[in-house]
């Protein structure tokens, strides 16, 4: 007790500043690693600022609107670009919806040191890679159901094929195909594009069993979507053998155009690839390649293989059991794996094989009717429609956006919604859907033993559950699938009653959504309708093309809005009251509808009115017939339109439909038909000349005008096309990129002359000067931002993922999938 005293004593005794200072410090030196662990990890409250999503953070930077990260202006290894292509009236909306979303801050702690490597090798790649900053250029137009998340730490490595290719299963190999052989019950996963040919057994591909014949397919598998697999179902001698081929479309070329398209096909060679490609020129590259798990790929994305639920595949064989006799509607709630199953079940039904055990082979085809005017599988958005189909398909919607010319499948009618939602409009869309029925009944005519397929959107409350039940008693179904488990029972219970009343059984199948997409819903429409506008058709091609040429570089078609040979009958705006004055600019830079009207009642209100201004009831001046020329130099006119009478007309003269006090009431569905839509690329007053650009094939035009009918121009509540804004400047910054490569490649090689030097500075100056111009549009503002700390952000956030959301009703948690 003494002793213990003396040192208390002896520990208080005084000491001078310096020595206590050293005290001090060496304590705190021999604590400071200890405790600073124990508050970051333990002690340390939670964050109390609220979440905000990329977008709202965006949002808030830039109050002109969101931004998308573009590539780099001056040095595509050095320097970031930021592009915004929001109109007023689209930022206001966008900044509205990013208030309501909220998204986990990523952590910079929760990637290992390899990921952040990764990321910065990627973003230092040049404009190919693609930002989060890019990926979320849209995020305001996605619904509440979906929200950008941090899953770097969620990334986990999937097995994507069982097959190991080695000399006892590849046949034969080149640069461009592979052959190999696969065993019964074994399968193989792709990443990229490429035909398959079927040289012996079967294999089953997205729910279809491919047979060998002469005939091969092409398949789409991005990694935007979960990878198609290929499966041996029954072979010779046990094993199936089948042929992969390279293909060049156009497709992949689209990523120069926008930043939705890169990374999202096959990088650089996999660890099979390298095998497959012994003794080939060391560039050698195929437009796919083959991953035996998620880690092959050489980007590390988000890979997953596409394999249905049992319950799935029991369905899908007992409903094409029923042959010529099926009519199945498939309803669900939203993200609950609706149009996978509807693809599924339609390749399933196109399945070419020989003979089945009753010995039925579909010869008429399938009718597909699509009833979801948000997420189309044939035709862009704001669309419903009736497609005949003959042969499966097998990809993405943005990968066969129209069947134009296209000898697998026809639109037999389509009726513009222009939203991508029923609920704007429930009447037109339930008109426009009777109408569909009654052209599949015309079309039953013609090919008695056709099944039809009903996609129906997510619209299952109010209205929506309405529509659906009158479906069920009036379509004369054999059977109805709801794609939900989990209800919820407001909704079961009226279909079941329906399905009961109309005899009629009822299947209730899982949902089977994917968790995570490296695209939002929005994002994949646009990706769907810039598709869509640099897709064709060649007559002498089975398969489509794409070309990578901005909008803004090609050729517009001139109509005459105005004159004694106009062109269209009038222009019409669903979902507002504009006033006249203000047309011009509603329309300019817009997508628009190209309608063709048989019969001036479609027009319901405008004809009704128009008839008593002029006191008559002769509609045979409303029918047009002239000459029609498509060719871009020569306008396209009509002739004997009094089409002034059917509206108003605007400052510039343009011809605005409208009914009432100013709001237009949309065509009637009977008496006319959607061709296609088209940007509105400028209105010329001097001339009276509107400029469109249009994948429609012009001989359609023609003909419908030829026929006497007319032309009317819709212009709908959907996105302004900001994606065709920023095409040129994406392009420019592409070609510089490429300019540059080829430098570096010739300094390589020992080609850097003096004499090069000053050429090579010149062109330079020009790309950069074009991408100075593309920079100055319009609605379009390029952000430079130099800073390590946004690069660093850029590739953290590289990785992120849309997580996707479903409820079954607004407020229950019954259908919650996190």
């Amino acid at each position: 007790m003494v002793k213990r005293k003396a040192e208390k004593q002896q520990a208080a005794a005084p000491m001078s500043a310096v020595a206590a200072r050293k005290a001090r410090q060496q304590q705190a030196q021999n604590q400071t690693p200890k405790n600073d662990a124990d508050v970051e990890i333990v002690t340390e409250p939670p964050s109390k600022k609220p979440r905000r999503s990329v977008e709202a953070i965006e949002a808030k930077d830039n109050t002109s609107g969101p931004e998308t990260r573009g590539p780099r202006t001056r040095s595509s290894k050095k320097q970031d670009a930021a592009v915004s292509t929001e109109t007023a009236k689209g930022h206001q909306r966008r900044t509205t919806r990013s208030k309501k979303l909220e998204s986990p801050q990523p952590d910079p702690q929760s990637q290992d040191e390899s990921e952040k490597e990764e990321s910065n090798k990627h973003q230092v790649d040049g404009p190919e890679d693609m930002t989060e900053d890019e990926v979320a250029s849209v995020a305001g137009e996605a619904d509440g159901y979906e929200s950008p998340a941090d899953t770097s730490t969620e990334i986990q490595n999937f097995p994507l094929s069982k097959v190991r290719l080695g000399k006892s299963n590849i046949v034969y190999t080149d640069e461009s195909n592979l052959c190999v052989s696969i065993k019964e019950k074994m399968n193989m996963a792709l990443l990229g594009q490429y035909d398959l040919w079927v040289k012996r057994g079967v294999i089953s591909l997205m729910g279809a069993k491919l047979h060998p014949s002469k005939k091969s397919y092409r398949v789409y598998a991005p990694s935007t979507h979960s990878l198609p697999v290929i499966k041996c179902v029954a072979g010779v001698d046990g094993e199936a053998e089948v042929e992969l081929k390279s293909c060049n479309n156009g497709l992949a070329r689209l990523r120069d155009i926008s930043p939705l398209y890169q990374k999202i096909w096959n990088g650089q060679n996999s660890a099979a690839d390298k095998v497959t490609l012994k003794g080939a020129a060391k560039d050698s590259r195929r437009s796919y390649s083959v991953l035996y798990t998620s880690a092959d790929d050489p980007l590390k994305r988000h890979l997953r293989p596409l394999h249905l639920d049992k319950k799935w595949s029991a369905s899908m064989k007992a409903l094409s059991q029923r042959q010529g006799s099926l009519r199945v509607l498939v309803c669900g709630p939203k993200a609950s794996g609706k149009s996978t199953f509807s693809r599924y079940l339609l390749n399933h039904v196109l399945s070419p094989a020989p003979e089945t055990e009753n010995g039925y082979i579909n010869t008429d085809g399938v009718a597909f009717l699509d009833l979801d005017p948000g997420q189309p599988e044939f035709a862009p958005m704001g669309q419903v429609y009736l497609a005949h189909l003959k042969a499966p398909f097998f990809g993405p919607p943005f990968t066969h956006p129209s069947l134009d010319g296209s000898r697998d499948g026809q639109i037999v009618r389509a009726h513009y919604i222009g939203a991508t939602s029923p609920k704007e409009d429930p009447d037109h869309y339930a008109t426009a859907t009777m109408d569909l029925l009654e052209q599949y009944r015309s079309l039953l005519a013609r090919y008695p033993q056709c099944p039809l397929i009903v996609n129906y959107p997510g619209w299952i409350f109010g209205q929506g559950l309405e529509v659906a039940t009158w479906l069920v008693g009036c379509l004369g179904l054999s059977d109805v699938v709801y794609m939900s488990e989990k209800g919820p029972y407001e909704v079961v219970e009226p279909l079941s009653l329906a399905a009961n009343k109309a005899r009629v059984p009822m299947t209730i199948l899982p949902s089977q959504p994917t968790e995570f997409v490296s695209r939002s819903s929005a994002q994949l429409r646009s990706m769907q309708i810039q598709s869509y506008f640099h897709q064709s058709h060649p007559a002498a091609l089975g398969n489509p093309l794409w070309s990578d040429t901005p909008l803004s570089r090609t050729r517009p078609i001139a109509v005459k809005y105005a004159g004694e040979k106009q062109g269209i009958a009038g222009i019409m705006v669903m979902g507002s009251q504009i006033n006249p004055e203000m047309i011009r600019e509603v329309i300019e830079g817009a997508i628009v509808a190209v309608v063709e009207v048989n019969s001036p009642d479609a027009l319901w209100g405008v004809s009704s009115s128009a008839q008593r201004q002029s006191g008559s009831d002769d509609h045979d001046d409303f029918e047009e017939d002239g000459d029609v020329e498509m060719d871009s130099d020569q306008p396209i006119e009509q002739t004997a339109s009094s089409t002034e009478d059917l509206g108003v007309r605007s400052p510039e003269n343009l011809p605005y439909l409208f009914a009432g006090s100013g709001s237009c009431t949309p065509l009637d569905p009977k008496t006319s038909n959607c061709l296609g839509l088209a940007l509105v690329r400028s209105v010329n007053v001097g001339s009276q000349n509107l400029e469109l650009s249009t994948p429609i094939i012009s001989s359609r035009i023609s003909d419908a005008l030829e026929q006497g009918r007319s032309i009317v121009l819709v212009r709908g509540p959907l996105d302004n096309p900001n994606w065709a804004i920023s095409e040129e400047y994406h392009a420019a910054r592409a070609a510089e990129r490429r300019y540059q490569q080829l430098v570096s490649r010739s300094k390589k090689n020992g080609d850097d002359q003096a004499e090069n030097q000053a050429t090579q500075k010149h062109t330079l100056s020009l790309l950069r000067e074009r991408i100075r111009r593309a920079s100055n549009v319009p609605w379009m503002t390029v952000v430079e931002d130099h800073s390590r700390q946004q690069r660093e952000a850029a590739a953290r956030r590289e990785k992120s993922l849309w997580k996707l959301r479903k409820k079954a009703y607004p407020g229950s948690e019954s259908e919650t999938d996190w």
